[in-house]
């Protein structure tokens, strides 16, 4: 399989339209425009029954103590664990393209709705429904994709990894709600091909 995008170029800077959040001088961090992607994918193999999308950020800090802290930087060492942005899954198996803004355009303070989404397509819960978990403001389900923000005293630019695989199977083995890490396991044993493609992003204004 092969996979382009026509939003962004392979390990090259992800656009603040593509973002959740973008380098603010007074605020440090301001509301981007946090549209999706647009993804075009090929050479589809035979047997493909539907298709599955996920993006993955593994440079999240695992430690938050000093993520957006006055006076102090999240070292480029500290541990890292994966945070997921987007999770769609069920896509026809005659898809070969996903529109730029299909699924997300503008942040939705408390989270879009789900798990149904256009085309008979299921969005999962993104990892913000767990960062904003006791945010009074923000707080609620965070279905699909919400894009790039990480920390603004981050030293290390973070990586986004965009993955179509092609499944043997019309649905995905879950219901109600789930995530990224769920749909990795349920979609084991039935990936017949994947590609991928990598963004990167930072609010750092040191690196910027």
């Amino acid at each position: 399989m092969k996979l382009r995008s026509d939003s962004f170029t392979d390990q090259a800077v992800i656009p603040e339209r593509l973002a959740f959040g973008r380098a603010d001088a007074t605020t440090k961090v301001a509301l981007a425009g946090n549209a999706n992607p647009h993804l075009a994918w090929e050479d589809v193999p035979e047997g493909t029954r539907s298709f599955l999308i996920l993006c993955v950020d593994p440079d999240v800090p695992a430690v938050l103590d000093d993520v957006n802290q006055p006076g102090k930087e999240v070292a480029a060492d500290t541990p890292r664990t994966d945070f997921y942005h987007w999770v769609l899954v069920d896509i026809p198996a005659d898809s070969r393209d996903v529109a730029e803004g299909a699924y997300s355009d503008r942040v939705t303070p408390r989270g879009k709705a789900g798990p149904l989404a256009p085309g008979g397509t299921r969005q999962g819960l993104n990892d913000y429904s767990k960062f904003f978990a006791h945010d009074r403001d923000m707080s609620g389900d965070y279905f699909g994709y919400d894009g790039p923000c990480p920390p603004w005293n981050d030293a290390l630019p973070h990586r986004y990894i965009f993955t179509v695989y092609a499944l043997d199977i019309e649905e995905l083995p879950l219901e109600g709600k789930f995530g990224g890490a769920e749909a990795k396991v349920a979609m084991q044993g039935h990936i017949l091909a994947q590609a991928s493609l990598t963004g990167t992003y930072t609010l750092n204004a040191k690196l910027l």
